[in-house]
């Protein structure tokens, strides 16, 4: 790391106040552009608008670790991170100028978050308590939490034991920007959550001569969950229960569904904002959309397909 990029997170940690989780994206962003800068032997503070463009070419058709392109929405907040880390060094007499002020990010291309109906999540938590292996009881708590609260996937692996208030079915939450919010979860999530608490959790711990955890959910070797974990326990879940999605059952899908069942049966907008922990009511607005899709979805499935064609 250098010595302008640790400046920099010092500043995003102790003057902005953003999460650690943030800050962690952001080294990540500035760390790439640095391994640019080393394989292109280019000065960072000398760089053209011809580089970030190269730069991002070269991000577009990058592969990520699942095989795929990186997409533009990773390459635009990318570039966002960069921008805002050359306005500081700017400030800061650091460079001349900030040359991401006048990029322009590929396009965006809106698309509609992937949700369950209610009756795939139904079928999705009947057939995961089928399963009789011994991590099922974890599995199962996961999934009925994550849909009954919207936690994001990095509130699910940090969440720890003294944030849960069992007989009331809240939990403290800390977000995006070290935000605190209060959530309820269902009374089939606590069912599921005491199940897995009183039973294999301790299971987990002692099989793999661990003291003690402060964290809920824990993987099989009796540690804290990881996001990228959480991403392959429910792939492992999809594969186990047999469902088929169409698409990958993804934390975000869970959370979703969460936010898009709560409209689709009357819940007030500013409340899913607030459970949800959205800082703009913008953001929440999307599942407006989502609602509007599933609605014309329901009723090209459902309206009966009369042929205009008189019959002879």
């Amino acid at each position: 790391m250098t010595k302008e990029q640790a400046l920099f997170l010092d500043y995003l940690r102790h003057n902005l106040n953003f999460s650690e989780n943030t800050i962690k994206s952001y080294q990540q962003d500035i760390s790439l552009f640095e391994d640019f800068l080393l394989k292109h032997e280019l000065d960072f503070r000398n760089i053209s608008r011809d580089d970030i463009r190269l730069f991002m070419q070269e991000r577009l058709n990058h592969k990520t670790y699942r095989g795929k392109k990186e997409n533009p929405r990773s390459v635009r907040r990318r570039i966002s991170a960069l921008r805002k880390y050359y306005s500081f060094l700017y400030d800061k007499k650091m460079v001349s100028s900030n040359p991401f002020l006048l990029i322009v990010t590929p396009k965006k291309h809106d698309k509609l978050p992937e949700v369950l109906y209610e009756s795939q999540i139904e079928e999705l938590f009947e057939n995961n308590k089928k399963r009789t292996d011994i991590l099922a009881s974890r599995d199962q708590a996961l999934l009925e939490l994550m849909y009954s609260s919207g936690l994001r996937c990095s509130e699910v692996v940090n969440l720890k034991l003294h944030d849960i208030e069992f007989s009331s079915r809240y939990m403290r939450i800390v977000g995006k920007g070290n935000k605190e919010r209060i959530v309820p979860f269902s009374l089939e999530a606590k069912k599921s959550m005491m199940e897995y608490a009183k039973n294999l959790r301790g299971t987990l711990l002692i099989e793999n001569n661990k003291k003690k955890s402060e964290y809920f959910f824990l993987n099989s070797k009796g540690e804290q969950l990881t996001t990228r974990g959480l991403e392959y326990i429910l792939k492992e879940i999809v594969k186990k229960t047999g469902l088929l999605l169409g698409f990958d059952l993804h934390p975000h899908v869970l959370r979703h569904s969460f936010a898009t069942h709560l409209l689709n049966n009357g819940a007030d907008l500013r409340m899913i904002q607030e459970l949800m922990g959205h800082e703009s009511i913008n953001t929440t607005s999307i599942y407006m959309h989502v609602s509007k899709a599933k609605m014309k979805d329901e009723y090209q499935k459902y309206f009966p397909q009369i042929s205009s064609k008189k019959k002879k």
